[in-house]
């Protein structure tokens, strides 16, 4: 047999073992709330392909390689345990039964033994006031989690009327995206109910442009969670207007707030949000990508001071071609130029990581790309570091640790921006372009500043509302020793 053959023949048997995976993966979501993924990419809804697919892409990420039978035996044992609700990675249960020298059922039993019984949290409705780009994300990851009637539930949108078919377009919006593709699933609308209708999700579109006046009630709406999407309002005072109308009961911003909103970075100071705060802020992409990796990178080597320059995607706020902008420089046409301005990503770092108050400095130059932005974290710090130790120990980070769902790492001679499109993490370690000579560290960080950042809102909102499962394998520390 040739290589080729071979080769087919390898795949034709990973496909096989994928379509045995799917109805696992589907009964586990829809039977027991069990949420399963590879190293935090999500299974639910793959194809066979989709499923081989991710187990290769893992592997070209700078995680080891997964056989795809390793990762259907686990979920056969799983299914045949049936634990509660949960969220379960198979490729760290994978390795962590090749570490136990168990048999596969009894090891699985130990570490699942807390998921046992568990519970999904009560439904918690959620509004999304403004439907852009992070709204429409957002109302994507929404829908692509909605289980048997548990956690975060999309109820409603609420925008200014923009035409006389608005809501067919607004549908049509969310169905097909330039960047991110085409929806999964069907998006119809219900005209006389004012409804888009997706994935079987009845989503009430409200019209309205006084975010103090609506009443959420009157469509079975109750003690919801409104996430700003719309920028308008960026201090207590504004949103609160939110607080004022029927059915609400907190409000998270997806944009900097003004103090004293808490500015929350999941994974860094997400257990700071209490059951009290009613208005809390998701920060912006940019702290949400680099907080993570300065957090950990202080940890071991001790930030001394920095400067953050990040190469940004051009956003909706420029214009296409040179006209009046009350910006500087963001006047001119977004799609051929480089343009100079400012960001606030590096002080609001210091917000949700205090120790590094007046450490650091930060510029911005937004640049002719829709998605996907580059952050350049120039560091002077404590302890010496060498290229080798510092990737190791970002990689390791990005497979066990606490911040595993926003540091992802890759070693590729190949990756450009496009390749980040739809990432989940927060941020992306290019491990190649890492520099480091003595107490000089620069890092080179890959963030989707769309998606990416709409998972982190997931996560912030996931944490307002209890919703999120019990992780497991449960994440470790990582040091840099090991």
């Amino acid at each position: 047999m040739n290589d080729s053959a071979a080769h087919r023949d390898d795949w034709t048997e990973s496909e096989e073992l994928a379509e045995r995976m799917i109805p696992l993966i589907g009964a586990l979501r829809r039977e027991h709330d069990v949420v399963t993924s590879l190293h935090g990419h999500r299974l639910l809804g793959l194809s066979a392909t989709g499923l081989v697919e991710v187990h290769e892409r893992v592997a070209q990420l700078g995680h080891e390689r997964l056989p795809i039978e390793d990762s259907l035996a686990v979920l056969e044992a799983i299914h045949a345990l049936a634990p509660g609700a949960s969220s379960l990675d198979v490729a760290r249960l994978v390795a962590g039964h090749a570490e136990s020298g168990q048999p596969l059922e009894a090891y699985l039993a130990d570490v699942l033994a807390p998921a046992m019984g568990a519970v999904a949290a009560e439904a918690i409705d959620v509004v999304l006031y403004g439907f852009g780009r992070i709204g429409r994300l957002l109302a994507r990851i929404l829908i692509a989690h909605t289980g048997g009637g548990s956690g975060l539930r999309l109820r409603a949108i609420v925008v200014r009327r923009g035409a006389e078919n608005d809501l067919v377009k607004r549908a049509s919006l969310l169905l097909r995206d330039s960047v991110h593709g085409r929806f999964a699933g069907s998006v119809t609308v219900d005209e006389d109910a004012e409804q888009i209708i997706a994935n079987g999700t009845r989503i009430q579109v409200i019209y309205s442009d006084d975010p103090a006046t609506i009443d959420y009630n009157a469509h079975g709406i109750h003690d919801a969670i409104v996430v700003d999407n719309t920028g308008r309002w960026r201090d207590e005072a504004g949103l609160s207007q939110h607080l004022q109308s029927k059915g609400v009961a907190r409000v998270l911003l997806t944009a900097p707030g003004k103090s004293p909103l808490k500015n929350i970075v999941h994974g860094i100071n997400d257990d700071t949000i209490a059951d009290s705060d009613r208005i809390i802020s998701a920060a912006s992409c940019t702290t949400n990508a680099i907080t993570p990796v300065l957090a950990a990178i202080d940890e071991a080597y001790g930030v001394v001071k920095g400067h953050v320059e990040t190469v940004h995607s051009f956003t909706n706020d420029q214009n296409l071609i040179d006209n009046f902008h009350k910006g500087d420089r963001r006047g001119r046409s977004a799609v051929l130029n480089m343009v100079i301005t400012e960001t606030g990503a590096a002080k609001a770092v210091a917000k949700a990581l205090p120790q590094l108050e007046g450490k650091l400095t930060g510029s911005s130059i937004r640049v002719p790309t829709p998605d996907v932005s580059l952050a350049v974290l120039h560091l002077t710090i404590e302890r010496p570091a060498t290229k080798d130790e510092v990737n190791d120990y970002l990689r390791r980070v990005s497979l066990h640790s606490k911040l595993r769902q926003q540091i992802d790492y890759v070693e590729s001679p190949d990756v450009v921006s496009t390749d980040f499109v739809g990432s989940h993490r927060a941020g992306i370690v290019d491990g190649l372009a890492t520099i480091a000579d003595e107490d000089t560290l620069i890092l080179y960080v890959w963030y989707d500043n769309e998606f990416g950042y709409s998972c982190q809102v997931i996560r912030v909102l996931e944490v307002m509302a209890g919703s999120h499962p019990i992780v497991l394998p449960e994440r470790r520390e990582v040091t840099l020793q090991g």
